[in-house]
């Protein structure tokens, strides 16, 4: 058909291929704020993992810390008992002030 000879159809033709290029408008505008919104929360996604990755070491090396301030507050409270025994005081008193037990015998060495 030629143009012209239908002056009413070729109007519709025309309305309809404003409204259909409007609604591929649209429909690409919406696909490019979902692809922006996407690409956003990949982004996001990915600075969150390397964050907890950065967490889990730390949290790792204080559970390592903790671990270690146990042992010694267990080697401090095995010594505190230690010090409270008879042996601990008789290797005091040798050491600084050089007792011996009365069945003891000391030799020195002659000057």
């Amino acid at each position: 058909m030629k143009k012209g000879r239908h002056p009413g159809l070729d109007a519709r033709w025309g309305r309809r291929n404003r409204k259909l290029s409007r609604y591929r408008r649209s429909i690409l505008m919406i696909c490019a704020v979902l692809v922006c919104m996407t690409v956003m929360l990949a982004v996001g996604s990915m600075r969150l993992q390397a964050k907890n990755a950065q967490y889990k070491a730390q949290e790792a090396e204080l559970q390592e810390q903790i671990r270690e301030q146990e042992d010694r507050a267990k080697e401090i409270d095995e010594f505190e008992e230690y010090v409270k025994t008879d042996d601990y005081i008789k290797e005091m008193a040798e050491d600084r002030l050089n007792l011996v037990d009365p069945n003891e015998i000391v030799f020195k060495p002659s000057e």
